[in-house]
């Protein structure tokens, strides 16, 4: 008898288990994977972006900063109207909410920080620049003369760069335009 009561229990548990795994991969082949449709979202429009900068290099240098500027808003902008569309849908799950909020804060400090070194780049003698930052990398470009810029220019923004983020010199990409 006593065995019999525990065969029971353990099939009983068994079967408690196997439920939960079942309903458990159903609810995640219902609601997707929807983390890598935003990164693939972010990814095709820093695509674009960076298309549209290579286009911008060959206008000028004045020309370049604002395109470039013009350039970076907008692919922001789709990216967030994007990562709001996700965390605001009905049928989004916390993780989804969650992960597009993380991304839309840190989306809003990267371009904090970029207009802050932007501005302190301007204060030390560069007429124009515009600063990205992305994933473990930070892309300045400043114009530059004919003979390319000077070890001290480099620098300076080695400097500033190394001061007010977390980046160190050898994730920095420094972008000379030539006007």
């Amino acid at each position: 008898m006593k065995n019999r009561k525990r065969n029971i229990t353990m099939i009983a548990v068994l079967l408690f288990v196997c439920a939960a795994v079942s309903l458990n991969w159903s609810y995640n082949q219902r609601w997707g994977k929807p983390d890598a449709e935003m990164v693939q979202v972010m990814d095709e429009a820093r695509a674009s972006a960076d298309a549209a900068y290579a286009e911008t290099v060959a206008t000028g240098a004045s020309a370049y900063f604002a395109e470039a500027r013009l350039t970076r808003q907008m692919s922001r902008d789709e990216a967030l109207e994007l990562l709001q569309t996700a965390a605001t849908a009905e049928t989004a799950s916390q993780e989804t909410i969650d992960s597009a909020m993380n991304a839309i804060s840190t989306m809003a400090a990267c371009s904090m920080r970029e207009a802050q070194i932007e501005n302190l780049l301007i204060a030390k003698d560069f007429a124009d620049c515009v600063v990205y930052i992305g994933n473990n990398t930070i892309t300045v470009a400043v114009p530059a003369p004919e003979e390319g810029l000077s070890e001290e220019a480099v620098a300076r923004i080695t400097d500033i760069i190394c001061r007010e983020t977390e980046f160190e010199a050898s994730q920095l990409s420094i972008i000379e335009v030539r006007g």
